[in-house]
């Protein structure tokens, strides 16, 4: 299970344009910074590879099982 935290997110799309499964989306909302969170649009289909945390530069992103 994939678990965003909104408020670290700075909406840079590297975990959207990462992962193999095209699970992510850019959100339309904004958290307490300004920024469009990414959010898991399509959850069923993440793998738990664990690209996207990797990818993120602000370890918004956890993976747990």
């Amino acid at each position: 299970m994939i678990k965003i935290n909104k408020n670290l997110c700075k909406s840079c799309g590297y975990c959207v344009e990462f992962c193999p499964k095209k699970v992510l989306k850019t959100g339309t909302e904004s958290n307490q910074k300004g920024y469009q969170y990414i959010y898991a649009a399509d959850a069923g289909n993440c793998i738990d590879c664990g690209i996207c945390a990797i990818m993120c530069p602000e370890a918004a992103i956890s993976l747990y099982k």
